[in-house]
């Protein structure tokens, strides 16, 4: 898992005042907007007692535990201690983790990590949902599989004809051939040529007649989208397809879908239903893969020239994670923070102000927590 980069982490219609719990990284974060509509992302973990945030409630801006009611500010700085008599004053660490947001493209976007504003890598450019010839839907489902093995499947067109045979691939004519790509540090993209099957369905009405190829546009933007752009001879088909690491074993698949042919809405249901039939077809493939892990080393799996986008990826991820970017154990919170540390992903004030690097984490070893050295600030603050 990568950090440092923009995360979709939720559905823009799905956030409201109401707090929201999101799982990315294999850490929970709590949603919710403030009153001018702009949306917040703090750490999903009350720095007194660990409490979720996201159970409790709104005050104002402020979002307050529902443990012992500590109000904190969309800074994550806490603003108000009910146990405290008038006049005392907040510790300087009495404060979570907040994450710059983005709201683009009908997404939720937190940036997951402490980089500056000016180093953070973009967040892909979707024309799409800004095009009124284009109609949206939107469709996620959970998958028992590592992110990568997801977010890989979806790049790898030669499974294609036998995942989605009836559907996406044809099976009489499984051959991929050599084709170009355009890379740069974030991103990797290529036209692919692919024998496409009888049209079903609905979108029979608007077949002529069989082409004998279509153009695939297919490509992945880090950390863990997927572009596929399916040319049909009667209009495009766009998906993004998000891969979200709820686990190192568990992902949360967020799709958004744009089509420019039977945009009305009484088409929704039918462009729902063949996004999910697509991933149901998936779902079983990609969870029976092993090693449920991408491999670190190239050579460890077999590659073929239809592989080349995948390699792409593999290549640019060991760059990053030579370069500190990989999410270690010392940065997940084992079992949900039930056993092992409970920490989070360092936020941009953890840099921004070095005496608080370190602070807001809980560490204790299970039922058996280990005795710590006493600072010179005591531990009663």
């Amino acid at each position: 898992m990568l950090k440092n980069f923009w995360y979709a982490v939720e559905f823009a219609h799905a956030v409201t005042r109401a707090p929201t719990k999101v799982t990315c990284l294999g850490q929970d974060f709590v949603l919710y907007r403030k009153r001018d509509g702009s949306v917040v992302c703090l750490s999903d973990l009350c720095v007194h007692r660990g409490a979720a945030l996201s159970a409790g409630s709104l005050v104002g801006d402020r979002i307050a535990c529902p443990y012992h009611g500590w109000q904190y500010e969309p800074d994550g700085a806490c603003a108000k201690i009910p146990a405290n008599p008038e006049g005392r004053g907040i510790p300087k660490k009495a404060r979570v983790d907040s994450y710059p947001v983005r709201e683009q493209a009908g997404l939720i976007w937190a940036f997951l990590g402490d980089l500056p504003a000016e180093e953070r890598p973009p967040i892909p450019a979707f024309p799409e949902h800004e095009d009124p010839a284009f109609s949206t839907v939107y469709v996620d489902m959970v998958i028992e599989a590592n992110y990568e093995r997801t977010f890989e499947n979806v790049v790898d067109a030669a499974h294609t004809p036998f995942v989605h045979g009836t559907r996406f691939g044809n099976p009489d004519k499984p051959q991929i051939p050599d084709y170009d790509i355009t890379e740069d540090d974030w991103s990797a993209v290529a036209d692919i040529r692919l024998s496409p099957p009888p049209a079903r369905g609905l979108w029979k009405r608007l077949y002529k007649e069989r082409p004998a190829e279509v153009v695939v546009t297919n490509g992945w933007y880090l950390p863990n989208i997927v572009k596929l752009h399916v040319r049909l001879p009667f209009g495009d088909m766009i998906l993004y397809d998000h891969n979200i690491p709820l686990s190192r074993d568990r992902t949360l698949v967020k799709i958004v879908g744009y089509r420019n042919f039977f945009t009305g809405r009484w088409a929704d249901r039918d462009a729902r239903k063949r996004i999910r039939s697509i991933l149901l077809q998936d779902k079983p493939v990609v969870e029976s893969q092993r090693p449920e892990l991408l491999p670190y080393d190239l050579p460890d799996e077999l590659h073929l020239r239809s592989d080349a986008l995948q390699v792409a990826y593999r290549r640019r991820r060991q760059k990053l994670m030579a370069d500190g970017w990989w999410v270690g154990d010392d940065d997940a919170a084992v079992a949900g923070g039930r056993a092992g540390n409970a920490a989070v992903i360092p936020s941009p004030a953890r840099r921004e102000n070095p005496e608080l690097a370190r602070a807001w984490q809980h560490r204790a070893r299970g039922a058996d927590p280990r005795p710590r050295e006493r600072t010179t600030e005591g531990e009663s603050e």
